[in-house]
């Protein structure tokens, strides 16, 4: 049986990474494709519990105990449910993965790319995604997104416009390092136009 593949969707916050998980699993199933949509941290029970503590707005989470945090997240996540599925010959759609530590933890906490890499390459296994769509928005715009939503604003979504924009300085870097793998698409767009262009950068893909 074929290994499956894996799509992590990428982004600031308010970029619109889970309705385009969403609409393109449904997408990707009508065409016939085994599809599992999974988000980041959680996706399984203990990645789920991590998730409630480092988002937790009342707790104080140091930088480097919560890179340690989504760590420890993603190698659950990676045992129990990603190589399982992906051995299985399942196509896996993830909300996040490594390049969010990267860039949140890496550059927004100003911990080092480097440094958070080598932490994330322990958790994983040196799992690598087969494409990365990542959705590019402005700062300030996404901000705007993910505040006007009706669940409380998390720990990382109140921090300053400066952080963010380390994030997405980041994320920029991030794909002039892989640009195979990384193919942005514009978030300002329409949901169908940005849909769209997901079906196309996974085109040679599935």
């Amino acid at each position: 049986m074929p290994r499956g593949r894996l799509i992590t969707i990428e982004g600031i916050d308010g970029a619109g990474k889970t309705t385009l998980a969403s609409a393109l699993g449904d997408e990707l199933r009508a065409r016939g494709h085994d599809v599992c949509v999974l988000r980041e941290p959680g996706g399984v029970v203990a990645a789920e519990r991590i998730r409630e503590l480092v988002q937790d707005p009342q707790l104080r989470v140091g930088a480097r105990a919560e890179a340690l945090l989504y760590a420890a997240a993603r190698a659950q996540l990676v045992e129990e449910a990603l190589d399982p599925l992906l051995a299985a010959g399942t196509c896996v759609l993830l909300d996040r993965f490594v390049d969010s530590s990267l860039a949140y933890q890496g550059a927004g906490r100003q911990l080092g790319i480097d440094q958070v890499r080598a932490v994330n390459e322990f958790a994983t296994g040196g799992l690598r995604p087969d494409r990365t769509l990542l959705l590019a928005v402005d700062t300030r715009l996404g901000r705007s997104r993910s505040q006007s939503r009706a669940e409380p604003v998390d720990r990382l979504e109140g921090e300053r416009d400066e952080f963010f924009d380390r994030v997405a300085g980041a994320y920029d870097e991030l794909v002039m390092q892989e640009p195979e793998r990384i193919k942005v698409i514009d978030a300002a767009a329409s949901p169908d136009e940005v849909l769209a262009s997901a079906l196309a950068a996974l085109a040679d893909l599935l």
